[in-house]
């Protein structure tokens, strides 16, 4: 089941540590795919989202922004250049127990129709190419994704960016 942390209760999801604790690590786990986060990135990720959910007490997550969230992400800062709304997908991760069951793909379809009711015409995302994530960029191909565009982040990374008409 999936559970959305609406924007109304993410104070309260604050105030669950064990939760908050989980998430942090799950995160960081998938740090070179997803990005490091200390517990007040964490939580200001989860306030300001558009969607925030899991499945399961913590068997995958999704975060994702729209055009207008106050957020500092290089990635939302080039997709805000080319298009005037979408939603960004910023990390997506499922615990390694949990994996090859199509958790990922059921959030992103929470997403798309959570995007399509707040009149989002497009989902974006990027995905390392170096170092490369050659599972990421085949799962967001399967799902229809073309690459739109290419960086080289401050930290080194380059990715590809990717974006999926709703």
């Amino acid at each position: 089941m999936i559970t959305d942390i609406p924007a109304e209760l993410r104070h309260d999801y604050a105030a669950d540590a064990d939760l908050r604790a989980a998430l942090l690590a799950l995160n960081n786990s998938h740090a070179v795919e997803l990005s490091l986060a200390d517990e007040a990135r964490m939580d200001m990720l989860v306030e300001r989202a558009f969607v925030a959910a899991r499945i399961g007490r913590l068997d995958a997550a999704l975060i994702a922004f729209d055009q207008d969230a106050d957020y500092d992400s290089a990635n939302v800062q080039w997709f805000r250049a080319k298009y005037p709304r979408f939603v960004y997908i910023d990390r997506v991760v499922t615990a390694p127990q949990a994996r090859g069951r199509g958790l990922a793909r059921k959030l992103y379809a929470h997403l798309f129709d959570e995007a399509r009711a707040a009149g989002h015409d497009r989902a974006v995302c990027e995905v390392n190419s170096d170092p490369p994530n050659p599972a990421s960029e085949a799962f967001h191909r399967a799902l229809g994704f073309e690459p739109v565009g290419e960086a080289l982040l401050e930290n080194g990374k380059t990715v590809t960016y990717l974006m999926r008409p709703l």
